[in-house]
């Protein structure tokens, strides 16, 4: 029997290579993402997705590397308060900096307070009895939320309070940070103490908020009582005259258990108990924020301003800001090769799960038709599921880091590879399939030599579209401490610093094209020869 379709050889060959050379060393990538998924015994240290909390964690880690010998793990930029609490009661991170009247009023869910003794005591006493987590001694300051108007549009007479704003909001466009308009303590709240309408409200990244405030294109925003850029800015910061803010004081939160294992945390973090003042912050905030330092170097010299320990060898890191995009990158080529493994990791892990789990699934399908489609149906549905919603989701279950992340993209892989799948089989070339059974061959024959060569093209097909959504989705892994290349894009939004982000961007896009080249190249190979040189 002629079957000039399967030219190439057999259909098992054909499939085999094909998924073979899609997982590009699935042992390998499990060798590279083994130090990502194993924590050990290590102190891990987490931050929220803003600089002065990375900065505040930083000290931290670095007293602590400076003071023990215990080996210290970060885990900066986590998505925000849900997923940095998350983290920290499930155990995944021991140690982040956080705020009394966050604590308060975003995770306790308790009306805010004025008093920044009541707040303290109602946070200590509630997360010890709840959560066996300890709040440490306030580092002396506090970062509270503010109001914002440029200067440009205060008006006369001039606006002074958040209750002259309120008279006059219908008319302004605000521009607020994604968790401030969330958050009880935030905007909800805010609207409803104060009365504000606005014209529009606009979510936005927080170094945004800046530029689009001098650009005129919003007219409110909220800011940060201890933010190096209101010093840049022409800005009126709104005075609270109705006190809705709650106090903020920042301090350590660490669990119960980690202080039991090693008591000597206590004495050694309670070494920054009002240590620094708003001021001081400030300063150390622009460093950051407009000078472009190193969190690790403004740590260290704001620990060394302390006499906490030397830093003869410390060197101030360059600001990125004065390097171009070419040369920048190629001073970070260590780091971003580092990136690079971890974000390959973690696509490559998902990816491969996912064609072990989709293609089988497809095969089963085409079987067993009459589900087919809702079963796919149910796969798509997880398509519409935001990718950082998705990722906070696993954390109570799986922690932070590299499995859930490779578990969301996994979850994200499916639909394409597994749509692909079905729909090639059930379509290859119905003549043909109806002339290997006038010939006698039975469904499972006719599916192994038949259908599964004429479907691979497609089947390779629905791999290359989930191979680059896996890698474009793999940058959000950086908000549960999976690392990859969305590390210094996060970074450089914070910093709003293009040549930061285009230093994660650059090299995930070219991840991103030569993944899916490298594939295009499988599909061709699995190709029958037959349908590529097409009818006589």
């Amino acid at each position: 029997m002629t079957r000039p379709w399967l030219h190439r050889g057999h259909t098992g060959r054909h499939l085999a290579r094909g998924v073979i050379v899609a997982l590009p060393g699935l042992a390998l990538l499990l060798a590279l993402a083994g130090p990502v998924f194993a924590q050990g015994h290590r102190l891990v240290v987490g931050s929220k997705n803003f600089l002065e909390n990375k900065l505040l964690a930083e000290m931290f880690a670095q007293l602590i590397e400076a003071r023990t010998d215990l080996d210290v793990e970060r885990r900066l930029g986590l998505a925000g308060t849900q997923v940095c609490f998350e983290a920290l009661r499930t155990g995944a991170i021991d140690l982040y900096p956080e705020y009394t009247g966050t604590g308060l009023v975003s995770i306790l869910r308790s009306p805010p307070t004025s008093d920044a003794r009541t707040a303290l005591i109602t946070v200590r006493s509630a997360f010890l009895h709840r959560w066996d987590l300890w709040w440490l001694n306030p580092l002396g300051f506090e970062n509270s939320y503010a109001i914002a108007v440029t200067r440009s549009r205060t008006g006369t007479p001039p606006l002074r309070t958040i209750s002259d704003l309120a008279t006059r909001s219908a008319s302004m466009t605000a521009g607020f940070g994604y968790e401030f308009v969330e958050r009880p303590d935030g905007l909800p709240g805010l609207e409803a103490q104060y009365g504000l309408t606005f014209q529009r409200v606009q979510a936005m990244q927080q170094s945004l908020k800046y530029q689009a405030a001098a650009a005129g294109e919003i007219d409110v925003l909220d800011v940060y009582t201890t933010d190096g850029r209101l010093a840049v800015y022409d800005f009126t910061v709104l005075e609270d005259d109705r006190h809705f803010f709650p106090p903020y004081e920042a301090a350590g939160l660490i669990r119960g258990a980690t202080l039991r294992q090693h008591p000597e945390l206590g004495a050694i973090l309670g070494l920054l108990t009002n240590a620094f003042d708003a001021k001081t912050m400030r300063q150390l905030n622009y460093r950051l924020q407009e000078g472009g330092e190193s969190i690790e170097t403004v740590a260290r010299d704001a620990l060394s301003s302390l006499q906490l320990f030397r830093t003869d060898d410390t060197t101030p890191a360059p600001a990125p800001d004065r390097e171009q995009i070419m040369s920048y990158l190629w001073s970070s080529r260590a780091t971003l090769l580092h990136r690079t493994a971890e974000h390959l990791a973690l696509a490559g892990l998902a990816l491969g799960l996912g064609i072990l789990v989709a293609v089988p699934l497809g095969l089963l399908l085409e079987r067993r038709r009459s589900v087919a489609e809702p079963v796919i149906l149910g796969i798509g549905l997880t398509q519409t599921i935001p990718s950082i919603a998705l990722l906070a989701f696993m954390i109570p279950v799986f922690g932070i880091g590299a499995l859930p992340a490779v578990i969301a993209l996994w979850v994200y892989s499916l639909f394409p590879i597994v749509r692909n799948t079905y729909s090639g089989l059930r379509d290859a070339a119905p003549q043909a399939v109806e002339s290997a059974r006038a010939l006698g061959m039975t469904e499972w024959q006719i599916l192994y030599w038949v259908r599964l060569p004429l479907a691979a093209p497609v089947i390779m097909a629905g791999i290359r579209t989930a191979a680059v959504i896996t890698v474009g989705t793999a940058t959000l892994a950086a908000f549960i401490g999976a690392g990859g290349l969305g590390v210094p894009i996060v970074a450089g939004l914070q910093m709003a610093n293009a040549t930061v982000i285009l230093s994660g961007a650059l090299p995930s896009a070219a991840l991103a094209l030569v993944i899916d080249g490298s594939l295009g190249r499988v599909e061709a190979w699995v190709r029958p020869r037959g349908i590529q040189r097409g009818p006589a």
